[in-house]
């Protein structure tokens, strides 16, 4: 074999079919489209979500109100039996230890749910607790320091100029 004697296997290129050109093509008339209708015509179409004339399920369903999905917070649950496990008496439990330790391993906030007992003492540091958790950590002579957060003021901070202000400056600068 050369490289000129190169060629596709039989019948993989098959002919084009050529409609519209008379009955006797076999491909004639309707030219596989079929009888009339919309479908049959040159741009044919209709647009994405048609259901026939009926009406469409983007028109049918509310699109109006408030979500919460953009703005939910979700959180790693670990539970107080399973901290225990990991932690000796007096150990401080923050998002550093529990990586530290391989509680947690992923980038998600924690927050320690009140399954299992709390038979030693812990400090939880920073961590979001449930209330079942935290009277557990108490009782057994732990501690809890809350993780703090910044809450942006309702206030504004932009400082007004008075006119007396305003006025003073203008005429120190005329002269």
């Amino acid at each position: 074999m050369q490289d000129l004697d190169l060629h596709a296997p039989a019948g993989a290129n098959k002919p084009r079919r050529i409609l519209g050109r008379g009955q006797g093509s076999g491909r004639g008339t309707t030219a596989g489209k079929g009888n009339k209708g919309q479908q049959a015509r040159s741009g044919g179409k209709t647009y994405l979500g048609f259901e026939g004339g009926q009406m469409p399920l983007y028109r049918r369903l509310a699109h109006r109100g408030f979500s919460n999905f953009p703005f939910k917070k979700t959180y790693k649950a670990i539970n107080i039996g399973d901290l225990v496990k990991y932690f000796e008496d007096n150990d401080v439990v923050d998002a550093a230890s529990l990586v530290n330790k391989g509680v947690s391993k992923s980038k998600l906030p924690v927050k320690i749910l009140g399954v299992g007992d709390c038979a030693k003492k812990l400090t939880v540091n920073g961590v979001s607790i449930s209330e079942s958790a935290k009277e557990k950590v108490l009782k057994a002579g732990g501690n809890i320091i809350e993780p703090t957060v910044n809450k942006p003021s309702l206030k504004s901070k932009k400082k007004s100029v008075g006119k007396s202000e305003v006025e003073t400056s203008k005429n120190e600068v005329k002269e």
